[in-house]
């Protein structure tokens, strides 16, 4: 009977590895879109102001014109019609320009300003004095960077009371923002774990700990599960190689990813370059 619960315990874990790789690769993708679309909103942008600076000098050359005819025939009415209407004509493209760059950098200027201001409630929240805690932004995202010794002891999933002040920081801001996602991922380094007939690997342990640090944000702190996604990552993305204890040190990690929902910025964005189309 011990066997069989044992086995069914490590497929639940497995289990949940698979879901947690799933939800991982989903979310890179949704982010590789997101920065594909910024940078393609990017590129439109610098198009848009370089349309619109020929145009000012197309303007100005037109203007230049008239002015000439204006001195050459010595009579404000030698203006010619059409060339009164080619500067309306300029005037009016280089406002339509003008609105769509507006609304573009305004839509970029809003999403950088929803990072911005979680960042700067995060850093005030959670402190940015202690060099084992690092709060930085990658492309828009929000990572949250805990070292392992604050939260646990060696090869433990077991939350420390250290870790669960600074848990408490963290979650006051994540439910101040009920539209934000969280992302908990473990990191271990590369010695092996020594399976202990739950875990099996450093992968095992990646996962047990997101788990335990979700669970701890869910009961403790009143987050609301939706907003959580627990994933392991176990030894395979290292900040730096596992070459001595330091960088061992260094890559054992608990690292949370604040993912502000800012699909209504992109949405602007994209429409303005569907209407420029």
């Amino acid at each position: 009977m011990k066997r069989v619960f044992l086995a069914l315990s490590i497929v639940a874990l497995l289990t949940t590895s698979c879901g947690s790789k799933k939800k991982i690769a989903e979310l890179e993708n949704k982010n590789k879109e997101i920065q594909d679309l910024l940078n393609s909103a990017t590129i439109k942008l610098n198009t848009c102001l370089t349309e619109k600076e020929a145009m000012a000098n197309q303007m100005d050359f037109l203007k230049k014109n008239n002015s000439d005819l204006i001195n050459n025939m010595g009579n404000m009415t030698t203006l010619s019609a059409k060339g009164a209407e080619n500067i309306e004509k300029a005037l009016e493209s280089i406002k339509e320009k003008d609105l769509k760059i507006t609304r573009m950098q305004d839509a970029l200027t809003k999403k950088d300003s929803v990072t911005l201001a979680l960042v700067t409630s995060l850093k005030r929240s959670v402190g940015i004095s202690d060099p084992d805690i690092e709060i930085n932004v990658e492309k828009g995202v929000v990572f949250i960077s805990i070292a392992d010794k604050l939260l646990f002891k060696s090869g433990s999933y077991v939350v420390s009371d250290r870790a669960k002040e600074i848990l408490g920081k963290v979650a006051k801001v994540v439910n101040d923002k009920p539209d934000f996602e969280c992302m908990v991922e473990g990191h271990t380094d590369n010695v092996p774990f020594i399976s202990n007939g739950t875990l099996l690997d450093n992968w095992d342990l990646s996962v047990k700990r997101s788990t335990s640090i979700v669970r701890i944000l869910t009961k403790d702190f009143g987050v609301s599960p939706k907003q959580l996604i627990a994933a392991g990552r176990g030894e395979f993305v290292p900040l730096v190689e596992n070459n001595s204890a330091e960088n061992r040190t260094t890559n054992r990690r608990t690292r949370i990813v604040v993912m502000p929902k800012i699909d209504q910025f992109y949405d602007m964005i994209e429409k303005e370059m569907k209407n420029k189309k």
